[in-house]
């Protein structure tokens, strides 16, 4: 292969994974109203994709030294529907090994697992040494949404608060870290993203029942979060909150914090060198039928 056509070929992969951060930001334009690409909007997209490529950097590094060091990371990432949780995972675990960094997004509980201790369901998910697991939603269900809509007894609520304390001190005495995330987004931007997600057929499916009834309550949330956060904030696993009004400065915000919450450093790699492919005289490759192929009609 010619030197010029290699190098083409390097640049065209290195540009199509940056393309995935650039459909995804295209998708938030929608919920931004359409913004007009002005020249000053356009400096602001540059520079948040600057910031964001040389935070996912140092992400890769935390991961490598997580691994090295077989370190074992809980994040939790609380908040409203539609504060922007889901965004912020997303930017995180994109450029990193699944096998590494994965997240867990536990549905309801079914009948069974309602029998079972509250934390049980939660324990196969913790991180093993060198994993990093995002909990995309978590034990914190107990205190937002069943409180606010009934779905436990005023014994089961105060028991939460007996037990989470003790529950994520264990861990931390077992050698896990807990770092705790409250997305917080005003009762006006939470309504816009709700409509914008009424308006695009392709985001519909993010809209439950649950969703559109957490709009009315919104008061309660407000008190159940303020509870939360005063009866679980410990030293040993404490809250932070991320202001998510502005996605972009949350995400940035909350990836630059999480970077700072941990002493990693470079793991320095021994040079890969790609091994000559090895050519067998007798070896005769078999064509492929054509009733196998995906047809092309892109």
């Amino acid at each position: 292969m010619e030197e010029q056509d290699w190098k083409r070929r390097r640049e065209d992969d290195l540009i199509d994974a940056y393309d995935e951060e650039l459909e995804m930001e295209l998708d938030d334009r929608a919920t931004d109203g359409g913004k007009a690409l002005t020249d000053e909007y356009r400096e602001r997209r540059k520079s948040y994709f600057r910031e964001l490529f040389r935070l996912q950097g140092e992400l890769v590094k935390l991961q490598d030294w997580v691994v090295h060091a077989g370190h074992r990371l809980i994040v939790i990432f609380e908040g409203r529907d539609a504060a922007g949780k889901g965004g912020a995972i997303k930017r995180i675990t994109q450029r990193l090994n699944p096998r590494v960094c994965r997240v867990a997004a536990l549905p309801a509980p079914n009948n069974r697992e309602r029998t079972q201790w509250y934390f049980q369901r939660y324990v196969s998910h913790l991180p093993a040494g060198g994993e990093i697991v995002l909990f995309d939603r978590s034990w914190y269900n107990r205190a937002g949404v069943e409180r606010v809509m009934g779905f436990c007894t005023n014994h089961e609520y105060e028991e939460f608060f007996r037990s989470v304390p003790e529950f994520e001190k264990m861990l931390v005495r077992s050698g896990i870290q807990i770092i705790k995330y409250w997305f917080s987004v005003s009762d006006e931007e939470q309504e816009v993203r709700f409509q914008a997600r009424i308006d695009d057929p392709l985001k519909q499916w993010k809209l439950s029942p649950m969703d559109l009834e957490s709009r009315r309550r919104w008061e309660a949330y407000t008190l159940a979060k303020e509870v939360m956060l005063e009866r679980t904030h410990i030293p040993e696993a404490q809250w932070w909150v991320v202001q998510a009004d502005d996605k972009k400065r949350a995400r940035l915000n909350c990836i630059h914090h999480l970077l700072s919450q941990m002493p990693y450093h470079e793991i320095g790699r021994s040079t890969v060198q790609l091994p000559p492919r090895v050519h067998h005289e007798e070896y005769l490759r078999q064509p492929v039928p054509d009733s196998l192929m995906v047809p092309e009609i892109y």
